[in-house]
């Protein structure tokens, strides 16, 4: 593995500016969790119903991910990115008629253009990136680009803490904020399209298809015919189904734990908003060493061991967050993302092995899966309407669907 290069030089230029996307998009995302309490706070609405905040950002990826699939497929990575970053803008401009309206349905319409770019975004990221590069560093280089991923993430809760709590001493004022705050982010991802419009993107072959027809000049035969047929259909993929699966429900664990981690620390630590959005990008620091310490170990472990250690820590965490110990409890809660950390990366780079051309529509249902961050936040808003700390006791059943996965159903294996 140490010999084989992250990326090549040619590729270098490019791949900073995909990285960069990864970024971007995390503070909206986290952004998108400030906004939750806010809401709370500002529009008078209950802890389930604003749960419906990560339905319409979800929701837009269930929708979006095999459009943003077949376009990327006709039009090529470049104009993807252009597209996604084109949603993105326009959904942020949109804060501000919703402001103007002081109207929760369209902040919802709003957030859902803006993740429609977010899940373009995705979709073609995580395949450009693997691209850039030897597939038998694909999982490193998924991973790094997250890591920048966690930068945003910080970021977007420090932005949504300070401009958005921090600031306001009315209702209109607090609307404003969010306004004024929305509308330079799509001033920069706008900038951003244009500049990407320039960037030369050198020609690409998608290493997952290279790697077996190399395979298949070098023996005559199909290397992987008695456990992987690149001809088959996605569905007879085992591995890629159940990275489907396995992602469905690590976005549910955390679009839920995201959601209600500033109510956690207001309700039981008894902390001002501010505080505890801070809080929650300190969380997202986790996250960002996170997806650093598991590019740096699956240097030498296998990626699917490092992912299922890490998802039996988050089953411990959740035990201990859903008794209400305290700072214990809450120290748990901030550490939880270092070990999410690894999962969307780990699952989508393994979900994507040894499927040939076929890897742009698997990205798609990939990002697709992100659903599962709408499915469960509804609910985890339920128990937490009676007590926050036991909606943690949810992400335990996604946490063993995702080891059952990474033990042993994330091994490339087409179904006969």
């Amino acid at each position: 593995m140490n010999s084989v290069k992250f990326t090549e030089k040619k590729y270098l230029v490019v791949l900073a500016f995909v990285i960069s996307l990864f970024f971007f998009w995390a503070i909206a995302l986290t952004m998108g969790d400030v906004l939750n309490k806010h809401f709370q706070n500002v529009l008078h609405i209950s802890k389930s119903k604003s749960g419906l905040v990560q339905l319409s950002i979800f929701g837009a990826y269930a929708l979006m991910g095999i459009p943003a699939g077949l376009f990327m497929k006709k039009f090529g990575y470049k104009m993807g990115v252009i597209l996604g970053l084109t949603l993105f803008a326009g959904g942020c401009f949109l804060f501000v008629p919703a402001a103007n309206n002081a109207s929760f349905d369209f902040f919802r319409v709003a957030l859902f253009i803006l993740a429609l770019g977010m899940a373009t975004l995705e979709t073609v990221a995580h395949p450009f990136v693997a691209a850039l590069g030897d597939e038998r560093t694909s999982d490193q280089r998924v991973n790094f680009a997250q890591s920048f991923n966690g930068l945003g993430a910080i970021v977007g809760p420090l932005l949504g803490g300070f401009f958005i709590f921090g600031g306001a001493t009315t209702e209109d004022t607090s609307l404003d904020s969010v306004k004024s705050l929305y509308t330079w982010i799509g001033v920069v991802v706008l900038i951003l399209a244009v500049i990407f419009s320039f960037i030369k993107v050198p020609s690409l072959k998608d290493p997952h298809a290279e790697e077996i027809e190399m395979l298949e000049h070098a023996t005559g035969e199909d290397h992987h015919a008695d456990i992987v047929d690149a001809n088959a259909p996605l569905w007879k993929q085992r591995h890629f189904v159940f990275a489907v699966i396995a992602q469905f429900f690590n976005i549910a664990a955390q679009g839920g734990t995201w959601a209600f981690f500033i109510n956690y620390g207001v309700e039981k630590m008894h902390l001002a908003e501010t505080q505890a959005s801070y809080y929650f990008s300190l969380s997202m620091a986790m996250m960002m060493i996170g997806r650093f310490v598991g590019t740096f170990l699956m240097r030498y472990i296998a990626p699917n061991k490092v992912l299922a250690i890490f998802t039996a820590c988050n089953i411990v965490l959740c035990l201990i967050i859903s008794q209400s110990f305290g700072w214990v409890s809450f120290i748990s809660l901030i550490m939880l993302n270092l070990f999410l950390s690894v999962m969307y990366p780990t699952i989508f780079s393994l979900g994507l092995k040894k499927l040939g051309g076929k890897v742009q529509q698997a990205s798609s249902f990939l990002v697709m899966a992100m659903f599962g961050g709408a499915f469960f936040t509804p609910i985890m808003g339920k128990i937490a309407e009676s007590d926050v700390a036991h909606a943690y006791l949810l992400p335990i059943i996604c946490y063993v669907i995702i080891i059952l996965f990474a033990v042993k159903l994330y091994k490339p294996k087409t179904i006969k």
